[in-house]
């Protein structure tokens, strides 16, 4: 479904330290608030669409993914290093070209993206069952409550929850103490590979025994200097007598 927004065309978008995009300009500033809005970049999309495959089974409705986003392609490298993007109006799921993906969260509580936390909430939980045994059926209250503490947890360290960080959360959610199948594979596979190819032990200086080392280095050369000085200074003395 095509969304008809006629304000929302642009956003400049910038990569911060911790390799995540996040919004600095927008066009649509009357109905978008940029203090810490991210954006999905589309490799972290090729992520979340790989995650939400496995969902098929389960009964993923598509459409709900596609509503869920504003998708955007880059229209200009700026001289500051941010990125103009220009407004497409796409299928996420099945464009060809790599795009950027702004949920859209203009009615947090009951927007498309709230509806499409919503269905990956519940689909995630139905895989759970299906795959876990649990001494009884896990809830999507049980699975909220722990998302939630995440959440909270970012907040009270002044962090911004990314919006890739969120909707994997929930695509990958295990609860503690427990794994899938296919993480007991991974697990295995890895723990192969490191049998077969053992890492060479390295040895690296710690950052404070580097700085040491560099002083001592220093002193050492400040040391022979000034030997050399008095080496010279002597034989000046004797010369002169």
């Amino acid at each position: 479904m095509e969304k008809t927004s006629g304000r929302l065309e642009w956003c400049v978008v910038h990569l911060t330290e911790d390799n995540n995009w996040w919004v600095k300009e927008i066009s649509d500033d009357l109905n978008w608030d940029v203090e810490g809005l991210s954006i999905i970049d589309p490799n972290q999309f090729l992520q979340i669409h790989e995650s939400l495959d496995s969902f098929t089974d389960y009964g993923l409705d598509s459409e709900v993914v596609d509503d869920a986003f504003f998708t955007f392609e880059i229209a200009d490298e700026l001289k500051d290093g941010s990125v103009r993007l220009g407004r497409v109006r796409d299928s996420l799921l099945k464009a060809e070209d790599l795009l950027f993906a702004l949920p859209d969260i203009q009615d947090e509580q009951k927007g498309p993206f709230a509806d499409f936390i919503h269905h990956a909430t519940h689909l995630r939980v139905q895989m759970l069952n299906e795959l876990i045994e649990f001494s009884e059926p896990y809830t999507v209250d049980d699975m909220e409550e722990i998302l939630r503490e995440k959440e909270g947890a970012a907040f009270i360290e002044g962090r911004h929850f990314h919006f890739h960080d969120q909707i994997t959360s929930i695509l990958e959610f295990v609860p503690d103490g427990f794994k899938l199948e296919a993480d007991l594979d991974e697990d295995e596979k890895a723990s192969k590979e490191e049998e077969e190819y053992p890492e060479l032990e390295t040895v690296e200086e710690a950052p404070e025994e580097e700085a040491i080392l560099v002083k001592k280095e220093k002193l050492r050369w400040d040391e022979e200097g000034e030997e050399g000085e008095e080496g010279e200074e002597g034989k000046k003395g004797k010369e002169g007598s």
